[in-house]
């Protein structure tokens, strides 16, 4: 009865939003961007500003889950358009009763664009349908916050109650995430197969929280514009006041790639994506990607630090974080 209904709401659910939205892709012209990594990365991270997306958290998308009844649901169950609806109407609200009021959005707006961006990703695939896997997954793929919090959002749903990740279930996860880029026109290069979970993790008996957050924050191939897209978001507004190369513009804001065999060559993130060169520059020269700006005075220091033992150890990727499963907190008494 219930996949009845989702399909009976999706045969009849509005597409002219979206196709507006395809639109005003179209004219961004991001399929000029030859890197296919940073083009899926920059269309999803159109599409999760226009959804305003990128102002929620993981957290903000786990109560929503919670409010509408599916923290308990198996994940391979079907839901209904309506209760997406209902769900997604929720997360916009509370997210617009947040925001200030120099910054208000669109609730309405919102919800109708980002069901049917899921809707449109679900009906990518010949035969599939909605269910609550593809909610959480697509979701938790394009909210805004840290990428290690998602990532331990998403290992809580495909690991077992001892921790350990279960293939099967990871695999499901990736076959909804990856009909994100699908509905983007990126299946060439990010579309789902039998054996891209597996390609994740070679020979790897038992694969805990730590090790997972390892291994797919590095990325695996299939994934490896989810980390490019946070490193977008990051470096938006940072300026780097230096004129690129090709397009001489006085200054650059985003990533600054910096040739290694050409001095003093240097390319704002919009030609060196397209290709652009000029002089002795080849495209085929290493590029080194930068996502500040120091002076050529802090650079000088810090290699001085660093040769006199100064400098501090690297950093680990993410927090160590404990390998047996968290307890969820029993809130049945909290008002």
């Amino acid at each position: 009865m219930v996949m009845e209904e989702a399909q009976r709401d999706r045969q009849v659910a509005p597409r002219a939003v979206w196709r507006r939205i395809f639109e005003e892709l179209e004219e961004q012209d991001l399929d000029s961007i030859r890197l296919s990594s940073y083009r899926t990365a920059c269309k999803l991270r159109f599409v999760q500003k226009r959804c305003n997306l990128h102002l929620l958290d993981i957290y903000n998308v786990i109560e929503a889950v919670r409010d509408a009844g599916l923290n308990a649901v198996e994940l391979n169950a079907g839901i209904s358009v309506t209760r997406l609806e209902n769900l997604v109407t929720s997360l916009f609200n509370q997210l617009s009763k947040r925001l200030p009021t120099t910054h208000p959005i669109n609730p309405r707006e919102s919800t109708v664009l980002l069901v049917e961006f899921i809707l449109a990703a679900v009906d990518c695939e010949p035969e599939s349908r909605l269910t609550v896997l593809s909610v959480k997954a697509m979701l938790a793929t394009l909210c805004g916050g840290k990428l290690v919090d998602k990532l331990r959002y998403v290992f809580s749903q495909v690991s077992d109650s001892k921790g350990v990740l279960v293939l099967s279930k990871f695999d499901s996860f990736l076959r909804e995430a990856l009909k994100l880029p699908t509905a983007l026109h990126e299946e060439p290069s990010f579309g789902y197969t039998h054996t891209v979970a597996r390609s994740c993790f070679p020979q790897q008996k038992k694969v805990m929280l730590n090790m997972f957050l390892d291994i797919v924050a590095e990325p695996p191939e299939c994934l490896v514009w989810l980390p490019v897209m946070h490193r977008m978001a990051s470096v938006e507004h940072v300026y780097h006041p230096v004129a690129c190369s090709f397009c001489r513009s006085n200054g650059m804001t985003g990533f600054r790639y910096r040739c290694l065999r050409c001095r003093g060559y240097q390319l704002c993130q919009n030609c060196f994506w397209r290709g652009k060169a000029s002089g002795s520059h080849s495209n085929q020269h290493r590029m080194k990607e930068h996502s500040s700006w120091e002076s050529p005075a802090k650079r000088f220091s810090r290699a001085l630090s660093r040769s006199l033992g100064c400098a501090s150890s690297r950093e680990p990727p993410h927090p160590i974080y404990s390998q047996e499963p968290e307890r969820t907190l029993n809130l049945s008494n909290i008002v």
